[in-house]
């Protein structure tokens, strides 16, 4: 929560998970779109990586279609659609352009983007603890989520397991939702 007390809007529902290799941060995003995803709100994710990536297994035709040199390859079915944009030459998009390119959501919840600036919760496991306090330096992160006592800087801190605590939070923040309408 902002330091005066007041929540307040984004401009954009983004919400940044964001710690070390290992932290938990993919574990506790399923928790929190599951939470989110069981109240009726409408639920996105982005996902940053450093390393290269690929979505569709080698000789699949959306492969074959982009080995032959297509910029973009989009597969359809009635239960999915995923896009496949090559980018090396145009370099990393920023965060806010792949917000802009997803169907509207109540909340965006993103992970890894550490120096993103967003609204941030900072996920912290024992296994971890000897990385650096990402909140020590970053006044986006409002709150820590640890599994072990870390020293809070002046942000609130929740037990990693406390779902229901840091998604309060988090629509502090960001809400009041809308409640958009899931996709059947």
């Amino acid at each position: 929560m902002p330091a005066n007390g007041q929540a307040r809007a984004c401009s954009m529902p983004l919400f940044g998970i964001a710690g070390w290799s290992n932290a938990g941060k993919t574990t506790l995003i399923e928790k929190l779109t599951q939470h989110f995803a069981e109240r009726g709100l409408r639920v996105a994710t982005i996902k940053h990586t450093h390393h290269k990536f690929d979505i569709d297994a080698p000789g699949s035709d959306t492969a074959r279609h982009r080995a032959a040199g297509a910029a973009e390859t989009a597969i359809v079915s009635g239960s999915r659609v995923a896009v496949i944009e090559e980018i090396e030459s145009a370099g990393e998009p920023a965060l806010e352009t792949v917000a802009a390119r997803l169907n509207p959501a109540d909340i965006i919840l993103v992970e890894g983007y550490k120096a993103a600036a967003i609204p941030k919760i900072e996920v912290r496991r024992s296994a971890v603890a000897a990385e650096k306090l990402l909140a020590a330096s970053d006044p986006l992160v409002l709150a820590i989520a640890a599994d072990y006592e870390v020293e809070a800087h002046g942000k609130q801190v929740f037990r990693l397991d406390d779902i229901a605590g840091i998604a309060s939070m988090i629509e502090e923040t960001c809400g009041p939702f809308k409640r958009l309408r899931q996709r059947a």
